[in-house]
């Protein structure tokens, strides 16, 4: 008999529909030897790959151009004790191909820093995890 600990896996395209529908999540790299985590805007593209905007010279596209990082998102309602959480776990590159950056100018993510010389990192879904949460008291 399996134990319902309340935790349910979700498959890649539920993960993807969800994530399509928050604004803001977390990249997860490796800084100065140590585990970093950083909140941003970003979007999905049609590949499904993380999109975030930022700018040419941040910390952010020094530490994870060409790496492999980790990107989570999530939802949750404390009251009903509910939610969910994706992660996404690939390579992040800086978009260098002058028409993908003009397209991704007009109907990417937007910033909500201001920026200079922006830039656009993608962060390739080679791994897409998620799991829902649910009420196990039936408190929410």
């Amino acid at each position: 008999m399996q134990q319902n600990d309340g935790l349910r896996p979700m498959d890649r395209q539920e993960c993807l529909r969800l994530l399509a529908d928050v604004p803001v999540g977390r990249v997860v790299y490796t800084r100065q030897a140590l585990p970093a985590v950083l909140p941003v805007n970003f979007a999905l593209d049609a590949d499904a790959s993380v999109l975030v905007r930022t700018s040419a010279g941040s910390d952010l596209v020094k530490a994870v151009d060409g790496f492999v990082v980790a990107f989570e998102a999530d939802e949750f309602d404390t009251a009903r004790r509910s939610g969910w959480s994706v992660v996404v776990t690939g390579q992040a590159t800086v978009v260098t191909d002058p028409a993908e950056h003009e397209r991704l100018l007009r109907s990417g993510p937007r910033s909500w820093m201001p920026i200079r010389d922006d830039v656009f990192l993608r962060i390739e879904s080679t791994v897409v995890t998620g799991r829902e949460l649910n009420d196990l008291d039936g408190i929410g």
